[in-house]
C-alpha cells in the first residue's frame, strides 16, 4: 500500500451541485477540504474556501502556488465545469476556449501545482469528475470534446504518475438530479418520464451518488486501481 494519507483535498467548483456533494463526502471521510469556486462554499463542507474564476489562467495559478505553500494537498478533485448545448450547426466558436479553459484547463494547472507535494509525500490521490457524454450525447459538441479529453489526460497521467503512487481516476455521471437538471427536465414532463424510464435503475442520480464513486477513488485502499473511467450512470452506458 502507497504511504498516502488523507490530508488536505482540492476540489474545483466544489461549492453547488455535485461539487458540493463531493466536498461533503471527502470533509466525512476525514479530509482537510479546500473549495476552489465562483461562489462561497459552505462552511459545513469546507475548511477552507477560495473565490476564484478558474478560467483565468494566471489567477488560478498563482492561488494554486499559495495553496500548495499553506497545505498538504494529497487528493486533487478536478470537478469544475459548464456545458453549452447546441446543435452541430448552432455551435458558437466563441463558446469554445471560455470551455476548453474553465472544464480541461484549469485541471492540468491544478495538477501541475500539486504534484510537487505529492510526491514529496509518497503519493497522491487526482480524480477528475467527466461525464457519459464522452460516450456521446446530442447537443453536447463542446463538452463532449472537454470531457473525453478529460478522460484521456487521466490515462496519460495514471502512466506517467503510477510510480510515484498516484493514482489518477475518472467518475463519469449520467443523469443526475441537480438543480440545473430538474430546471431543464420539470418532474411531470413526458420528455423527462421518457428519460428516467431508459435508465436500467429506473431512477435519476444524486449528488452523493458521483460523492460516493469519489470518495473510493480517494481513499488509501484505492492504491492499484489508475487510469479508469467508472460511469456513474444507473446503467444508461451498458446498452
Amino acid at each position: 500500500m502507497s504511504p498516502f494519507r488523507r490530508r488536505a483535498a482540492l476540489v474545483t467548483g466544489g461549492a453547488g451541485g455535485i461539487g458540493a456533494a463531493i466536498s461533503a463526502r471527502l470533509k466525512s471521510d476525514g479530509f482537510r477540504v479546500i473549495v476552489l469556486d465562483q461562489h462561497p462554499a459552505d462552511p459545513e463542507i469546507a475548511d477552507r474556501s477560495c473565490v476564484i474564476d478558474l478560467a483565468d489562467a494566471a489567477r488560478t495559478k498563482a492561488l494554486c502556488a499559495e495553496l500548495t505553500r499553506d497545505e498538504e494537498i494529497t487528493c486533487l478533485v478536478n470537478n469544475v465545469g459548464i456545458v453549452s448545448p447546441a446543435l452541430l450547426e448552432e455551435v458558437a466558436l466563441e463558446d469554445f476556449d471560455p470551455m476548453m479553459h474553465l472544464n480541461l484547463r484549469a485541471s492540468l494547472i491544478c495538477a501541475q501545482a500539486i504534484l510537487p507535494g505529492m510526491k514529496a509525500r509518497g503519493g497522491g490521490r487526482i480524480v477528475m469528475n467527466t461525464s457519459r457524454v464522452s460516450r456521446g450525447k446530442e447537443r453536447r459538441t463542446l463538452y463532449s470534446a472537454t470531457k473525453g479529453a478529460a478522460q484521456a489526460m487521466a490515462r496519460t497521467w495514471a502512466l506517467e504518475l503510477g510510480p510515484e503512487g498516484i493514482t489518477v481516476n475518472c467518475v463519469a455521471p449520467g443523469p443526475i438530479g441537480t438543480e440545473a437538471f430538474w430546471r431543464n427536465n420539470p418532474p411531470e414532463a413526458p420528455a423527462t418520464q421518457e428519460i428516467i424510464g431508459n435508465i436500467p435503475v429506473r431512477r435519476v442520480g444524486t449528488g452523493a451518488d458521483v460523492a460516493n464513486a469519489v470518495s473510493f477513488f480517494c481513499a488509501p485502499e484505492a492504491g492499484f486501481v489508475t487510469g479508469q473511467t467508472l460511469f456513474v450512470c444507473g446503467g444508461v452506458t451498458v446498452g
